[in-house]
C-alpha cells in the first residue's frame, strides 16, 4: 500500500484500464469517498438544524423563509414557490378570425407544455402566489393546489406566513385537509397578518363537516368559500349557528360560497334561521344543491317580515328591560331634563343612527318617565305590548341606548354598509366594487345592535320584525325549486320593493340587489319568474348601467 502513491504520482496512466486495475479503482473509490464526505457530514448537522427550526427568523420573502424551514425540518424535497401562471397570449383574440389556434396549441397554452419535461413540470406540487404590483416581494395571495398539505407543513406555513405584511387571500384546493389540520390551520389564521380576508376551501370534504369554526365570533375573515365540500343538512345546521343564534352572531363575514354541495330543505332551513338576526352577510351562493321548495319558501321568508318565535319574544323582552335598566343607571334622578336635553343632543350628532322627529321625542322623553319610583318590570312589558305597531317607550329607550353609542364612535352595520350600498347602486358599479367597500365598512364597525331591538310590528297579538334587507345577493341556481318556491320570493321581492320606494332617507337598507332562480324545476317563461325578472332588473346596478348606456348610444 505504500507504493500506491508514488506508482499512481510517477503514472499517470496507472488508473486506465488493463494497467494495475483493482488499485487504480481502489483509488478512484477513494477519492470519489474524499470528495463524498463532507456530503454524508451534512446529514447529522441538518438533522441537528431540524430540531430548531424555531430558531430562523423569517424575512417576509416566502420562497427563501418557506425553502429554508423545509430544509430545516428535513425535508429533501419540496414544493417550489412559484408565480401564478396567467392566461397564454394564444387566447387574446386576434385580429383576424381566421387565424384561431388549433388544439394542439391551445393545450400549449393552457399547461404551458413546450416539451416533456415542462409537462411533468406544470404537475408538480408547487405554491403559487400574486404578488403586489407595488412590490413584487410582497406576497398578497396563495394559492395551493392538488398536493396533500399535512401537520408537518402546516408547521411550517406557522412560521413563514405571519411574516407576510401583506398577504390577503388563502386558497387551498384539494389538499386533503381533516378534521385535525383544519383545527390547525384555524390557529395560523390570527397569527397572519390583519390584511388577510379572504379562505377558499374547496374540494375539501372533511366527514365531521367542521367547517363551522372558521366563523367563530372572533374570526376575522370576510370571504369564505366552501364548494365541493359534500356539506349536507348537518354542516349546513352547523354553519346556520354559525351566522347568527339567539345569543351570538357573526358580524364579520360577508361572503358565503357553498354552491355544489349536498344541501337539502332542512339545510336550507338552518341557513335561513342563521339570516334571521344576521346583519353582516351580503353574498350568500346557495347554488347546485338539492333544495326544493320547502327550503326556497324558509329562504324567501327571511326576506320579508316575519314573524318571532316565543323564545325570540322573550329575548327581546329581555334586552329591552335591561337597555332600559342601564339607562335609568346612567341617568341621575336630580337632573332628569337636563340628562334628557345632553342625549337628544348626541343623537342629533349621531350619524349613524337616522329617526323622525316623533321618535326623536319619545326618545328623549323616556327616561323621565323610566325614572318614576322604580316602575316594575312586568309594567315595562305591558307598555311594549300595548303600543301596537307604533313605537313603545321601551322601544324609544333602546333606540336612544343605540344612537348613544353610536355618539361614541359605535356605528351600527346596516347603515353604514348600506350608504355605500346606495352609492354604489346609483352610481351603478361592478359588484367586486360593492363587496369590497362594504367588506371594509364591516371591518370599521365596532358594534352592532341586536336586530331584536330594531322596530317590530304587532299583528293579531304576534311579533313581526322586518325582513333581512341588509343581503345583497342570493344565488339558488341550478336546484330544484317549482313554481310554487317561486311564490315565496315574488312575494318577498315584492316586499323589498315597496320598502325602497317608500324610503325617506338616503341612509339605510337598500335590500336585495341580485336573485339567481334560472336552471330550477320550472319553466323558463313561467309568469311568476317573469314577474320577479322584470322586478329585479331595476335594482340590479350592472344591469340598469347596461340598459342606461344603451339607450344612450341609442337613443329612439
Amino acid at each position: 500500500m505504500s507504493n500506491e502513491p508514488s506508482t499512481v504520482g510517477t503514472s499517470p496512466r496507472a488508473p486506465r484500464p488493463g494497467t494495475q486495475k483493482s488499485s487504480g479503482s481502489t483509488t478512484k473509490k477513494g477519492e470519489r469517498a474524499a470528495k463524498e464526505k463532507p456530503g454524508t457530514v451534512l446529514q447529522p448537522v441538518g438533522e441537528e438544524e431540524s430540531k430548531n427550526p424555531e430558531e430562523y427568523q423569517c424575512s417576509g420573502v416566502l420562497e427563501t423563509d418557506f425553502a429554508e424551514l423545509c430544509t430545516r425540518s428535513g425535508y429533501i424535497e419540496f414544493p417550489k414557490v412559484v408565480i401564478r401562471p396567467r392566461p397564454h397570449q394564444a387566447f387574446v383574440a386576434s385580429a383576424s378570425l381566421s387565424e384561431k389556434p388549433n388544439a394542439e396549441e391551445r393545450l400549449s397554452a393552457s399547461c404551458s407544455i413546450n416539451s416533456l419535461e415542462s409537462k411533468y413540470v406544470f404537475f408538480r406540487p408547487t405554491i403559487q402566489v400574486e404578488l403586489e404590483q407595488e412590490d413584487n416581494k410582497l406576497v398578497k395571495e396563495i394559492y395551493i393546489r392538488g398536493w396533500k398539505v399535512d401537520d408537518r407543513m402546516l408547521g411550517i406555513f406557522s412560521k413563514c406566513l405571519p411574516a407576510l405584511s401583506q398577504l390577503q387571500s388563502i386558497y387551498l384546493w384539494k389538499v386533503g385537509l381533516t378534521d385535525k389540520t383544519l383545527a390547525t390551520f384555524i390557529a395560523i389564521l390570527p397569527l397572519c397578518s390583519s390584511t388577510l380576508r379572504k379562505v377558499s376551501l374547496e374540494g375539501n370534504p372533511i366527514p365531521e363537516q367542521s367547517y363551522h369554526k372558521l366563523m367563530a365570533s372572533d374570526s376575522t375573515i370576510t370571504h369564505l368559500s366552501l364548494r365541493n365540500n359534500n356539506i349536507d343538512d348537518y354542516g349546513a345546521q352547523l354553519l346556520g349557528q354559525a351566522l347568527s343564534t339567539l345569543h351570538s352572531c357573526n358580524r364579520t363575514l360577508v361572503s358565503l360560497n357553498l354552491g355544489f354541495n349536498h344541501i337539502g330543505d332542512e339545510g336550507a332551513s338552518y341557513i335561513a334561521d342563521g339570516l334571521r338576526l344576521n346583519r353582516s352577510l351580503l353574498w350568500l351562493s346557495l347554488a347546485h344543491n338539492r333544495i326544493q321548495d320547502k327550503g326556497a319558501l324558509k329562504l324567501a321568508e327571511v326576506l320579508r317580515p316575519f314573524e318571532l318565535t316565543h323564545t325570540e319574544v322573550v329575548e327581546r323582552r329581555r334586552l329591552l328591560l335591561e337597555k332600559g335598566s342601564q339607562e335609568r343607571s346612567r341617568s341621575p334622578s336630580s337632573s332628569r331634563h337636563g340628562d334628557s336635553r345632553e342625549k337628544s343632543q348626541m343623537t342629533g350628532i349621531s350619524s349613524a343612527a337616522l329617526v323622525d322627529k316623533s321618535e326623536k321625542t319619545q326618545a328623549a322623553k323616556t327616561p323621565k318617565g323610566l325614572g318614576k319610583k322604580k316602575e316594575k318590570a312586568g309594567e315595562v312589558v305591558k307598555k311594549d305590548e300595548k303600543s301596537g305597531s307604533g313605537p313603545s317607550p321601551t322601544q324609544g329607550a333602546a333606540k336612544k341606548e343605540d344612537m348613544t353609542k353610536s355618539a361614541k364612535g359605535k356605528v351600527t352595520i346596516p347603515e353604514q354598509k348600506l350608504t355605500k350600498g346606495k352609492n354604489i347602486k346609483t352610481g351603478g358599479k361592478e359588484k367586486r366594487s360593492i363587496f369590497l367597500e362594504s367588506e371594509q365598512l364591516v371591518a370599521e364597525a365596532t358594534e352592532m345592535v341586536n336586530p331584536l331591538l330594531e322596530p317590530v310590528e304587532h299583528r293579531d297579538g304576534k311579533v313581526f320584525m322586518p325582513g333581512n334587507k341588509v343581503l345583497l345577493h342570493l344565488n339558488l341556481l341550478r336546484n330544484r325549486i317549482t313554481e310554487v318556491g317561486l311564490e315565496g320570493f315574488l312575494t318577498a321581492v315584492r316586499y323589498q320593493v315597496q320598502f325602497s320606494k317608500h324610503k325617506t332617507s338616503s341612509k339605510g337598507p337598500v335590500g336585495l340587489l341580485w336573485l339567481s332562480l334560472a336552471k330550477n324545476y320550472f319553466h323558463p317563461q313561467c309568469h311568476t319568474y317573469t314577474m320577479i325578472q322584470e322586478l329585479m332588473l331595476p335594482r340590479d346596478p350592472i344591469k340598469s348601467k347596461l340598459k342606461e348606456e344603451e339607450s344612450t348610444a341609442f337613443p329612439t
